[in-house]
């Protein structure tokens, strides 16, 4: 189960920064659902996030000590990478569009 969930957590880390990508290449095509995507990337992030505290929990639970000391600094800091990522990119683009809208 804990490969899934890394698997899961990869997969919407993914998602949440294409997301916000997407929006950034479509500004000059006037997209109208760019909050949507921006909704879309940061719910990605952080479920996300759920899974790789999910996957820790059933390291824990399962009283697996060797993988948690050998993987604690990359569920550290990869989580950390993916959320300022994720808040940079869809920063981006609010900064892009609402400068539109105005």
């Amino acid at each position: 189960m804990i490969g899934w969930l890394n698997i899961g957590s990869l997969v919407l880390g993914l998602i949440a920064w294409i997301l916000p990508a997407i929006n950034i290449t479509r500004y000059e095509k006037r997209s109208r659902n760019w909050i949507t995507l921006s909704i879309l990337s940061l719910s990605a992030c952080s479920i996300s996030l759920f899974f790789q505290i999910w996957s820790l929990y059933e390291r824990v639970k399962a009283e697996d000590w060797s993988a948690l000391m050998d993987t604690m600094s990359v569920i550290a800091s990869v989580p950390a990478i993916l959320l300022i990522g994720t808040i940079i990119l869809n920063g981006i683009t609010l900064y892009m569009y609402r400068s539109r809208t105005e």
